[in-house]
């Protein structure tokens, strides 16, 4: 089994700067994709950054040129540095990882973590 683990979220003021981890542990076989949403109330999840195991990756248009993502394959670990925080970032935000398993036949599993929370006061 493997669990996914956010932490770092928090209130801060606008401009500020905060960074998110994400750990995956556990039966781990092997993860490719990794990535970031969040939630704001009322609204839908979306993705925020992702990043392969090769190192590439994709941002939302909104958080581009502020958020940075990373990871470290051999740690399965993430990170969002995210800066220059706008109130409209505030949102609960989720780590996803895609888990692959399997020689023959690929299974795929993604794997979402508990959520974190953000607040960016004005």
């Amino acid at each position: 089994q493997v669990q996914v683990v956010e932490s770092g979220g928090g209130l801060v003021q606008a401009g500020g700067s905060l960074r998110l981890s994400c750990t995956a542990s556990g039966s781990i076989s092997s993860i490719n994709a990794m990535g970031w949403y969040r939630q704001a109330p009322g609204k839908e999840r979306e993705l925020v950054a992702a990043i392969l195991s090769g190192g590439g990756t994709n941002y939302a248009d909104s958080v581009k040129g502020r958020f940075i993502i990373s990871r470290d394959n051999a740690k399965n670990t993430m990170w969002l540095q995210m800066n220059s925080l706008k109130p409209e970032d505030t949102a609960v935000y989720y780590c996803a990882v895609d888990h692959m398993e399997g020689d023959d036949v690929v299974v795929v599993t993604t794997l979402w973590g508990q959520g974190t929370q953000v607040t960016v006061s004005s």
